[in-house]
């Protein structure tokens, strides 16, 4: 039989399996990528943006004008939260509740880029959904692109119409949408103020405010300090400057760094020096700053007595902030302690205390943007037992004639009259007509105790009683 031959077998014609070409790299603007980062620490971590921003911009490179656009598109995001997040649920098909976070980050980013900004609409639609493109992927982007694309079809205030109480029926939530602040903030700042003035109190807590500087006394003057800084004196206190808001890091400026000069609100500034001016009989060189951290009235005041031979004794309860109290006094002749302010462990027989509280901090939201959406009215209860006990320890410290100074920087009045009546009643103190001991400082109410605005002083809303003992 014969064998058959096999035919040798051809090479085959089948194509190789082809490779899908790489995608494209999404190309993310790096200013837009940190403001959506810092919003995610905020969530995430409980930060603060103030310090979560600025590592980030080193890290990315970021400088001058692009610097700068992501400090307003962090801060601005953080402020409007709840007006953007009102927005993107009227805009969404799924509630906020069961979206993924990171992309509800890059959403606020980008709808803040939409209503608050001059940056045109169809760029920050753009910038936005490359971001959730690279973080959440293309179906997730999809789902942003529609989102954003519905919240241009109204400006701001055409949302506000169409999503916010209504302005007759109820005048603080209208209010409260239009000007992103939570209810019960609004509320407070109604009760402190009236209905007349609530509307600029909270438009001017929405601005992003001037930088504001203090000059060490002793070591150089507001103008001097203005001068090197391109600043204008204060208008109120005498160790004052003023800067620009979007003037850069105030940290970064030479006066700051070598220790001649410090970021602290003006309003600040003001409260710390009315406790120096009511006068005492005897001896005025024992002075005292109960709660101290983290150190900005301990240094304009240490630096005051210092001055005059005196002595500051400085308490302050966590020892990270106590730290910081010591870097902020170095020099001079302050003294700090790592203590409870209501019970310090100090021999009584201060000649002037400071009791600079822990409270709401409703009257510093300009300055820290993520504040407002953090703070509960259920914080409140808490803050005022402290702010009773540390001023009724305070009184104690002193001596016959001297005088205590309670500092607060919020006007919600459980936190200022509320605690100042029932200290008062309880003691038997003697207050102050504090509106004296604020020079030159125009619209300060009936008195006896003062509270600043911002939309009235260009100041933090702090408030301040002073007492004889």
């Amino acid at each position: 039989m014969t064998e058959r031959r096999r035919r040798p077998s051809r090479p085959s014609k089948a194509r190789p399996p082809q490779r899908k070409p790489n995608p494209r790299p999404v190309e993310v603007d790096p200013v837009r990528l940190v403001a959506v980062e810092t919003l995610r620490a905020v969530r995430e971590r409980d930060a603060y943006a103030n310090l979560a921003l600025p590592p980030l911009l080193k890290q990315r490179r970021l400088s001058g004008r692009d610097a700068a656009l992501a400090t307003e598109l962090t801060y601005g995001a953080c402020r409007a939260k709840g007006l953007l997040d009102a927005v993107i649920g009227e805009c969404s098909t799924r509630p906020l509740s069961e979206m993924d976070p990171k992309l509800l980050d890059a959403l606020r980013v980008g709808v803040y880029q939409i209503l608050r900004t001059r940056i045109p609409a169809h760029a920050a639609v753009a910038s936005t959904v490359d971001i959730v493109r690279f973080e959440n992927g293309s179906k997730m982007s999809g789902f942003a692109n529609a989102v954003l694309r519905r919240a241009t079809e109204l400006d701001e205030q055409g949302w506000v119409d169409k999503i916010a109480p209504n302005s007759d029926e109820d005048p603080v939530g209208h209010l409260a949408m239009k000007h992103a602040h939570p209810k019960w903030i609004a509320r407070a700042f109604a009760d402190a103020l009236g209905l007349d003035e609530l509307e600029d109190a909270l438009a001017a807590d929405d601005a992003r405010p001037a930088v504001h500087l203090t000059a060490r006394p002793g070591e150089i003057s507001a103008d001097e300090l203005a001068a090197i800084t391109g600043g204008d004196p204060a208008p109120y206190s005498p160790y004052g400057v003023r800067l620009e808001a979007g003037a850069g890091d105030p940290g970064d400026l030479e006066p700051v760094q070598e220790g001649f000069a410090a970021v602290q609100d003006e309003g600040s500034q003001l409260a710390s020096l009315a406790v120096t001016r009511p006068e005492v009989e005897g001896s005025d060189l024992r002075w005292l700053d109960l709660c101290a951290g983290p150190g900005g009235k301990a240094a304009l005041l240490g630096a005051l007595v210092t001055l005059d031979g005196g002595t500051l004794d400085a308490v302050e309860q966590a020892p990270h902030r106590a730290e910081l109290v010591r870097k902020a006094t170095d020099g001079l002749s302050v003294t700090v302690h790592t203590g409870d302010g209501r019970d310090p462990g100090l021999e009584p027989g201060f000649d002037r205390v400071l009791v600079d509280a822990p409270c709401t901090g409703l009257g510093a939201l300009r300055r820290r943007p993520e504040a407002r959406w953090r703070r509960q009215p259920g914080d409140v209860g808490e803050l005022t037992k402290l702010q009773r006990e540390l001023l009724i320890s305070a009184i104690g410290l002193t001596r016959p004639g001297g005088i205590v100074g309670y500092v607060v920087c919020s006007p919600h009045l459980p936190e200022t009259d509320g605690v100042v009546a029932d200290v008062v009643r309880r003691t038997g103190v003697t207050q102050l007509d504090a509106r004296e001991h604020f020079p030159d400082v125009p619209d300060l109410g009936d008195g006896p105790s003062v509270q600043l605005w911002p939309h009235k002083h260009g100041t933090d809303a702090m408030f301040c009683a002073l007492f004889r003992v």
